[in-house]
């Protein structure tokens, strides 16, 4: 089953109108290939190409970047962009060209969002892609989006305890892979560990001297380990704000879980009945 996007379709549209090079950011499994191919499939008259920077065979094709993608017309597809951040300085060069504009997907880093802002300076527009919500699910659905979250894959599980399932071993992938292939290096325990600790914390000011004491760790760790899940679009930080000069300063800001199954799944919470008797209800 496939749900469309009509809103992010259109937001699509209008990016690719105003700039030559579109950046779709998300966590992992958000969608992005899925939002790209519903693109193509309601834009048949357009030449698309499509490059998986994880397959080898497009990594095989891409050996020599200029060669392949510079004969290329109308819009070239380049999934998981961050596997070849070399590639930025050449997306630079085609776009002056204006020949093909380019469509750039990858997983929300703090490495991939530094190459294009520094590389293709006002050649890039942004868009941001999150899971499910409800202005494109019935009303109906509210129940089911809120435990299970709105990663299509967990949002469209058979059962409950197959989407529970789902984003169990999403949590242990992003821990064991993706944070390792962004260059940084933390024992996936300790990130997990943290990660469940910032459970408690949601909607609610950080406190990472509490926060260190409790984990071990002094609060500069803590707020780099926030940062890291917040640069990977898992976390939210609502930075502090008073119009008011003479209230009270308050630096530390609010936190929230990005999705509602990852942060059921981090509490133990796998079905409406699980939430319904936990004392964070």
């Amino acid at each position: 089953m496939e749900i469309p996007r009509t809103k992010a379709l259109v937001a699509l549209n209008e990016a690719l109108g105003r700039a030559p090079i579109v950046a779709i950011l998300g966590p992992r499994q958000c969608g992005k290939t899925t939002l790209a191919r519903q693109f193509a499939k309601a834009n048949p008259k357009k030449e698309i190409t499509f490059f998986d920077l994880e397959d080898p065979r497009d990594i095989s094709r891409l050996e020599n970047p200029m060669l392949t993608l510079e004969p290329l017309d109308g819009i070239v597809v380049l999934d998981e962009i961050q596997q070849k951040p070399k590639l930025f300085s050449i997306l630079r060069v085609l776009a002056d060209k204006d020949r093909a504009k380019f469509l750039i997907l990858g997983s929300a880093s703090p490495h991939l969002v530094k190459h294009s802002s520094e590389t293709l300076a006002g050649r890039v527009a942004f868009l941001e892609l999150g899971g499910f919500s409800l202005d494109i699910l019935k009303t109906s659905d509210a129940k089911r989006l809120w435990i299970r979250g709105g990663f299509p894959r967990s949002f469209l599980a058979r059962s409950e305890a197959a989407s529970f399932d789902w984003r169990q071993d999403f949590i242990r992938t992003y821990l064991e892979r993706d944070i390792p292939n962004l260059g940084i290096q933390i024992p996936p325990k300790t990130l997990r560990r943290f990660w469940t600790m910032l459970a408690h914390y949601h909607g609610q000011l950080l406190n990472a001297s509490e926060l260190g004491k409790s984990f071990g760790a002094a609060d500069t760790t803590v707020r780099r380990y926030l940062d890291i899940l917040t640069d990977t679009f898992l976390m939210r930080q609502l930075k502090p704000w008073h119009y008011n000069t003479k209230k009270r300063l308050i630096k530390s800001p609010k936190i929230f879980f990005r999705d509602s199954g990852i942060f059921h799944s981090l509490i133990g919470v796998d079905s409406q009945d699980g939430l319904s008797v936990h004392p964070k209800l």
